[in-house]
This record gives C-alpha cells, structure tokens and sequence, in this order.
C-alpha cells in the first residue's frame, strides 16, 4: 500500500510526464547543463531529458560494452539512453519506474531509437524487479531521497548487484538538519529537499547494507546548489531540483531559504559490493 509521500511522489511524477509541469521554470537542457551534462550527452538524450535530477551519475564512471546496467527511477530514460551508448549492443540497460506515465513515455523513447536491449519494467526501488546478482552497474539520479525507507534501497542495490558491481549515484544529502516547517512540507519532500538525509546517516546506510569503497568525487553545496535550487523559487512557491512546487507560509522566508541552502548538498556517491 502507497504511503502519503510516495503517492504525492507518483503523482507529481506523473504530471511532469503528461507534460503538465515542469522543472525549475528554464529549459530542461539549460538545467541538464546547470547539473553536468554535456552537450553530446544532452544530444544523445534528446527528447529523454525532462530537466529533472540533481546531478549527473554517470560522470566519472567506468561502464564499459558488455555491461548490465540498473537505472533506479529511470523516468524517461535520460540517463538509462546515455549508458546504453556506453553499453553498446553487447549490453543491456534496465530503468525502473513507479510512474506508469513515465514508463509509457520512456517505452516510446526506446520504440522511436529501434532500440531492443533497453527495456523499462515498473516497480519500487525499495523492492526490484530484477534478479539477484544480475547487475554490473547500478545508477540513480536524485531518486534515493525521495524513498521513504532508504535502507531497504541500498540493500537492494547490494542485492541486484554482481559481486564486485559497482554503483554511482547523484542525490540531495543534508549537511545539518533542516528547519522544521520545510522538514514537514510535503512538497518539499516530492521536491528532494526534506526527504534528504543527514550525510552521514546515509552513508551509514549504504555501509550496511553490504557496500564499500564508498567514495564521493563531486560534491556541490550553498550558492552552486542554489543554480538549480533557487531561493526565490523556494520561498515564492516555484519549481525546485526535481521539477516539483515548493510552497513555504513562513513570517521569515528569506531566513528559511538561508538556511535551506546551508544544509543541503548535491553529491555524487560511487561504491561497488
């Protein structure tokens, strides 16, 4: 059974699917470009790139042809497309999705390219479709935060995983605790910001769940963060990192946006099982 989050989650989801909503109010290739992809990658994705996500998981991996790779919230299929050209036709590429619209847009992406060794299956992360030890390389894209039992994600990826498998995710970590009032707002949470968790803590999770050799090569806090994560978007109620509406009734809301900024990070975390 869905909970509150989760179905506020699917739905906001589903709206920017149906092309209802959009991501921070700019172009969705200006944004790609904001979080680091570049312009042969935003190529390759083409109508795939929906202008969500917080970073770019890819960067800084080694999939190579051959591999086996799991997209988690894989969407439209930005990032599941972009390593199917690494994989090449030897490999095979898995996105996995909740949204029924996203997996109907991403299913006709795939159709459009005549592509046959991609393929979007729908299911919750915290609870795969896919079988176990099947997996070379495991991404996700500012999607992590957003479950509401992130060990049981991490345990997954352990699980799906190959031993020796790696995984390469970009999500919105906290440096310190949030302000209350936007902790609890439940837009902030379907927007990456209060469903964060404390860095440590989510690095413990993944430590537990059986992963190591965790390493973080990219990490953007404050003012570089604040290029997708607008503090006059957050305080007037517009578009935050994963496309979703942010509305704030405080007295103050330029000192909870001050805040905001000090506490969250984009980060880009590898490992392997």
């Amino acid at each position: 059974m869905k909970n509150q989050m989760t179905a506020a989650v699917e739905e906001h989801y589903a709206s920017v699917a149906r092309g209802e909503t959009s991501c921070c109010g700019a172009p969705a290739d200006a944004v790609a470009k904001t979080i680091g992809y570049s312009e042969e990658e935003l190529a390759l994705a083409g109508d795939a790139n929906l202008g969500l996500g917080c970073g770019n998981p890819l960067a800084l991996t080694e999939i190579r042809p051959g591999m086996t790779v799991l997209d988690l919230g894989s969407g439209a299929g930005f990032d599941a497309f972009l390593a199917l050209a690494r994989v090449g036709p030897t490999g095979r590429v898995i996105g996995v999705d909740m949204t029924d619209d996203m997996l109907s847009l991403a299913r006709q992406n795939a159709e459009k390219r005549g592509v046959t060794n991609i393929e979007f299956r729908k299911g919750f992360i915290e609870s795969l479709p896919v079988e176990s030890a099947s997996v070379d390389y495991v991404i996700s894209n500012c999607v992590i935060n957003l479950s509401s039992d992130k060990p049981a994600v991490f345990r997954e990826i352990a699980r799906v995983l190959k031993p020796g498998g790696h995984f390469a995710v970009s999500d919105i970590v906290l440096l310190k605790p949030l302000p209350d009032a936007l902790a609890r707002d439940i837009s902030a949470y379907v927007g990456c910001i209060s469903g964060a968790s404390l860095i440590n803590d989510y690095l413990s999770m993944a430590l537990s769940s059986g992963l190591s050799d965790l390493s973080i090569p990219r990490i953007a806090t404050g003012s570089q963060l604040m290029q997708v994560l607008s503090p006059q978007d957050i305080a007037s109620g517009g578009s935050s990192c994963c496309g979703s509406t942010v509305s704030i009734s405080v007295k103050n809301p330029d000192d909870m946006v001050r805040q905001a900024s000090e506490a969250l990070a984009s980060i880009k975390l590898h490992g392997r099982r």
